[in-house]
C-alpha cells in the first residue's frame, strides 16, 4: 500500500541537505536520496525564500563554467542575503567532497534539478501544470 503524501515542512523536518550532499556526492548508494528528497527539500527552502528557479539555474550554470569552489566564494549568489547564505553553504559543502569532475557535474546537475523542481512546483501553483516549464 503507498505511503501518504508528505507535506513540505515533513520533507524539511526530515531531510539534512548538506549531509545528502556530501555523501550523495561520493556513495552511490545514497544518490538517489539527494536527487530526490535533497533536491525537493532545497527546491522548497529556495522557494519559501522567494528565490526564482531561474536563479538557482544561472549560479548552476557558473558552477559548471567556473566550479563548484568559485560559485560558493561568489558575494552573493542569490539576491537575497538569507537565500545566498543557504546557497553557500550546500555550494561549500558539495565544493568539499566533489574532488573529481564527475563529482562536479553531478553536484551541478543536482542544482539543475533543484530549479527544474522550483518551476515546476511554480507551475503548478499557478495553474500552469499542463504547459511546459520556462525556467521561472
Amino acid at each position: 500500500m503507498p505511503s501518504a503524501p508528505r507535506t513540505d515542512d515533513q520533507v524539511l523536518a526530515d531531510t539534512d541537505v548538506p549531509a545528502l550532499l556530501r555523501y550523495g556526492l561520493t556513495q552511490d548508494a545514497l544518490r538517489t536520496a539527494l536527487f530526490g528528497d535533497g533536491a525537493v527539500a532545497a527546491a522548497v527552502r529556495l522557494d519559501r525564500l522567494g528565490v526564482v528557479p531561474r536563479a538557482v539555474a544561472f549560479v548552476a550554470d557558473i558552477a559548471r563554467a567556473g566550479g563548484l569552489r568559485y560559485a560558493a566564494d561568489l558575494p552573493e549568489p542569490l539576491p537575497s542575503p538569507e537565500a545566498s547564505a543557504l546557497l553557500r553553504e550546500w555550494l561549500e559543502t558539495a565544493a568539499q567532497v566533489a574532488t573529481g569532475p564527475e563529482a562536479e557535474e553531478r553536484a551541478v546537475r543536482w542544482l539543475d534539478a533543484v530549479a527544474e523542481i522550483m518551476g515546476m512546483r511554480r507551475d503548478v501553483r499557478e495553474g500552469r501544470g499542463d504547459r511546459p516549464h520556462d525556467g521561472e
